[in-house]
């Protein structure tokens, strides 16, 4: 996933909590998740905490591919 080695630590364990529940649950409410619009249609959004997200999209229904990491410039 692009950007995820250059994350602060606190933020990639924020972010590993976070896939863990999308494991369990990828419509789990705390997880923010939204399609997003333009040149990211298609792909979907996750919310990591207030200021970062992750990008991904499903490759079909059991596998998932993270995209990018990081904070909302990652949409730009």
């Amino acid at each position: 996933m692009r950007g995820y080695k250059k994350l602060p630590e606190h933020i990639q364990s924020k972010f590993k909590i976070k896939e863990k529940i999308f494991i369990h649950n990828q419509y789990d409410p705390v997880l923010g998740i939204h399609k997003l619009k333009g040149r990211l249609s298609g792909l979907l959004s996750m919310k990591i905490d207030f200021r970062y997200r992750a990008i991904f999209e499903f490759l079909d229904d059991h596998k998932v591919l993270f995209l990018s990491i990081g904070t909302h410039d990652i949409y730009e």
